[in-house]
């Protein structure tokens, strides 16, 4: 049946993007849209085309999934939390005389590259959310290494800040704080 063709090609493109247990409930909704269009027009193929534009496409379908994912929430915070964790570290650095701190170049340029990364995986999980897997692995990736930089950062700028305490006695409590969130929001991602 033709319509009954273009059903399945909408869930197979689902069944692609989204977790299993998903797509049945999708593909329940999506039949029973069909079932009832055929009954109102008869013929496959119109009712096939009017289910999917009652029910909608595949593009829309994964796009609402992923807008209210938790994963692309925790990408979300992450992003706007990062200017006041930026800010709090920018006057840590500057306060703590960073360009004096006994590191190699590379590495302060390593750390730079990744910082950009992590944002550059947060963003993509925030702004362009297509495919639910890749959502989410796109937000674990940033998320274990935002828990890794702001790991090294904490370690290094307690080890080698010489300037006033208070940039640092904010900045840390908030990393952690961070930190302690991205820890919460880890094991239903890793789970899913």
């Amino acid at each position: 049946m033709a319509g009954h063709e273009l059903i399945a090609a909408q869930l197979a493109i689902l069944a692609a993007r989204l977790p299993a247990e998903a797509v049945e409930e999708l593909a329940d909704g999506l039949h029973e849209a069909y079932a009832d269009q055929l009954r109102r027009h008869g013929d496959p193929d119109v009712a096939a085309r009017a289910a999917i534009a009652e029910f909608g496409d595949a593009d829309t379908i994964t796009a609402a999934f992923v807008r209210v994912s938790p994963w692309r929430r925790t990408a979300l915070m992450l992003l706007a939390t990062g200017p006041i964790m930026a800010a709090l570290w920018a006057a840590t650095l500057i306060t703590g005389q960073a360009w004096a701190w006994p590191l190699p170049t590379p590495v302060k340029v390593l750390y730079g590259v990744a910082l950009l990364t992590v944002v550059g995986l947060l963003l993509a999980a925030a702004l362009r959310p297509r495919v639910h897997r890749r959502t989410r692995l796109t937000v674990i990736a940033g998320a274990l290494g935002l828990i890794l930089l702001d790991g090294l950062m904490m370690t290094t700028a307690l080890h080698f800040s010489t300037g006033p305490v208070w940039p640092l006695a904010a900045a840390v409590p908030a990393s952690l704080i961070r930190l302690l969130a991205v820890v919460r929001a880890l094991p239903p991602m890793l789970a899913a």
